[in-house]
């Protein structure tokens, strides 16, 4: 049987990943957190548990066919790969992360100039290199294995670090002074295995499930009876991606009405749609949206 050689990250992504797949259709599950080859329900797949910041070079070498990482990992590996779609979601919910420049709330330092000649600690090397360089200050940046936060300032002046919320720093008594790079999860694939036919059509079948699925976390169907006669007048509030679906129902002109729309406006339009004369109006939660 041929087998797609998935790496997943391990960590903080971990259990939004499984989660997307399940929502795709593909269940994933391990004995314990020791586990680093889970079980997989889709026998066309074979996966195995990396840290994120590793999955992009192990894509460039082809030790597997395909991951999923952050364009952070990408852009600081320096790794070539092919980037097949971008997944926005993260430990804390549905957006971007950023890599913001940090430093003690008692600091002098109010921007990126003011650090020349200065110690910066980061997991993201290059970037800030790269950062640093645009902005035309030399500073010393230091690789740092984890902890950043405690470094400011008695090891070093600032740093760079990633954030969902900033909670992190605030507790930390450290304060944002600039944003360095924003980044979002991507699905990435070996520029060999995309050229094999049957993983490049089960690369891109991941795609649109988990695409879909993604898409699917923040819309809802509803669906409704009303008479044909008041059929335009809903039709009006009603916001779709493509026209509602409308049939018959047995009832003398009476129709049901389905549609897929954005969860926020359902709870807006609901009240709307009842005093419109919809009637049975059902709300229900969709595992996957495709355009």
């Amino acid at each position: 049987m041929n087998k797609l050689k998935l790496g997943l990250p391990k960590g903080s992504l971990e259990n939004n990943t499984f989660e997307l797949f399940k929502k795709s259709g593909i269940r994933i599950s391990r004995e314990s957190d020791r586990t680093y080859k889970p079980f997989c329900d889709d026998e066309e797949l074979s996966i195995v548990l990396f840290r994120a910041q590793e999955i992009p070079k192990y894509v460039e070498s082809g030790v597997i066919d395909a991951g999923i990482t952050g364009y952070d990992w990408i852009c600081e590996t320096e790794a070539k790969v092919m980037q097949i779609c971008e997944l926005v979601y993260s430990k804390a919910g549905f957006r971007k992360v950023k890599w913001v420049l940090a430093v003690s709330n008692n600091s002098n330092i109010k921007s990126v100039k003011q650090l020349q000649n200065k110690t910066i600690a980061t997991e993201v090397v290059n970037i800030v290199k790269k950062y640093l360089e645009k902005n035309k200050v030399k500073a010393k940046v230091e690789f740092s294995w984890g902890s950043t936060e405690v470094k400011v300032p008695e090891f070093v002046d600032a740093i760079v670090e990633l954030t969902e919320t900033g909670n992190s720093l605030k507790a930390n008594n450290l304060k944002i002074i600039d944003e360095v790079f924003f980044s979002t999860t991507r699905f990435i694939a070996n520029i060999n295995s995309y050229k094999n036919p049957w993983k490049k059509e089960k690369i891109n079948s991941l795609s649109i499930l988990l695409q879909g699925a993604l898409c699917a976390e923040s819309m809802v169907g509803l669906k409704m009876n009303l008479n044909k006669n008041k059929l335009n007048k809903i039709l009006s509030v009603l916001p779709a991606m493509k026209k509602p679906t409308v049939s018959n129902l047995a009832l003398k002109n009476w129709v049901a009405l389905e549609v897929a729309l954005e969860e926020k406006i359902a709870k807006e339009i609901i009240p709307k749609l009842k005093k419109l004369g919809a009637e049975g109006i059902i709300e229900y939660p969709l595992n996957k949206v495709i355009p």
